[in-house]
């Protein structure tokens, strides 16, 4: 049997040159792109990066010894126009639906995210005319009767995410992922209290929420599902005299999200109300998510949530200590406060004496109503 003859010599370097030929062509092709403005970099490289992450695990990989490195998942959801999905959501849900189609709709929701109709205050699925007036149904009286015997209750239906005492200005959005307190509330302001000065420090600002001696702070968050109730309720009784409404994103902030993506409720929009309680400062935070760029404080006819544009880093303050009202807005425990269009996120943040105790365990459903804690 004759054998093959094996190229050696300038047969050899053309063999070799012709196989090197792809990796010199992505070199040359990423050198072009290192030279590209980021944003049209981006806009190049994800196409790739999403390659990346559906192909079979390796399939891609050859591409790293070139000198390409894939987007993070985390840039990559991040670049993903949750604010404008939101809006469009939102338009979505103000359409009437036919009355013939409106049981079949409404019907696959509440089997899907397990809805338990018989607590709404109109059991017929025809009497809701859009998507958006069904998220927003209201309950029979007697279907969450309003715990007297503690301080604190649960302002909405939902799951306890964490609770617990704040920690190095520190608080969890899930179990072992903390985000920063001044961060997501914001730098205090003269209008909240003439007393303190600005902010130096996590102890400094620790110490200009906490105002009264042998106190700590507490948390507690609170996610609602999109089959939960989505009106929410003041927790306490308590005296509304600041509002801040971040613009933000609107990524998800379902549980697992929020272990994917430091800092998420920092992120995300959000509604700070703040004010005062029998025990010092208290703070409930409506977090805004995908599909839920509309949070509405039943109260505040200034509040406008999701608007196209927005400056990062930026907020709006309003206070409702004025001349003529020189308290703010009291709220009643139980009270109606506010709503979402679907399922998010309520976070408490609120100053009591050292033996305030929660009466939670983590992951547990609650609803509203219900206990949170007491002294």
């Amino acid at each position: 049997m004759c054998q093959s003859e094996k190229p050696h010599g300038p047969e050899l370097q053309a063999a070799a040159k012709w196989l090197h030929f792809p990796q010199l062509a992505l070199r040359r092709r990423l050198g072009q792109l290192s030279c590209m403005s980021r944003p049209a970099l981006k806009l190049r490289s994800w196409p790739l990066t999403i390659l990346y992450y559906l192909l079979p695990f390796g399939a891609l990989r050859p591409l790293s010894r070139v000198g390409w490195r894939p987007v993070s998942r985390v840039a990559l959801y991040k670049s993903v126009p949750t604010r404008l999905l939101s809006r469009a959501w939102g338009r979505l849900n103000q359409v009437e639906l036919p009355y013939w189609l409106r049981r079949p709709v409404y019907s696959l929701y509440i089997w899907t995210f397990g809805v338990n109709m018989t607590e709404a205050a109109v059991e017929d699925l025809h009497h809701y005319r859009n998507l958006s007036e069904f998220f927003r149904r209201k309950l029979k009286p007697q279907a969450r009767p309003v715990c007297g015997l503690h301080s604190v209750i649960s302002p909405s239906d939902g799951k306890i995410l964490t609770f617990g005492q704040v920690k190095n200005c520190e608080v969890e959005q899930v179990k072992g992922v903390t985000y920063s307190l001044e961060s997501f509330l914001g730098p205090r302001t003269c209008t909240e209290d003439l007393s303190f000065p600005p902010a130096s420090s996590r102890d400094s600002f620790r110490n200009q929420l906490v105002t009264r001696e042998g106190n700590e702070l507490y948390h507690c968050v609170i996610y609602l599902a999109p089959g939960d109730y989505h009106c929410f309720h003041s927790p306490t009784d308590w005296t509304v005299s600041h509002r801040r409404h971040f613009p933000g994103s609107l990524m998800s902030v379902n549980p697992g999200m929020a272990r994917w993506i430091k800092e998420l409720f920092c992120h995300n929009e959000r509604v700070v109300l703040s004010g005062d309680w029998k025990h010092g400062f208290f703070s409930l935070t409506a977090v805004g998510a995908t599909n839920v760029g509309s949070i509405r404080i039943y109260f505040d006819r200034d509040l406008h949530t999701n608007s196209p544009r927005y400056s990062k880093g930026s907020y709006n303050d309003l206070s409702f200590v004025t001349h003529a009202n020189k308290e703010g807005v009291p709220m009643r425990k139980g009270e109606h406060l506010g709503e979402f269009n679907l399922g998010s996120t309520i976070v408490l943040i609120f100053e009591a004496p050292k033996d305030f105790n929660f009466r939670l365990k983590a992951g547990q459903k609650i609803r509203f109503g219900e206990a949170l804690g007491s002294l």
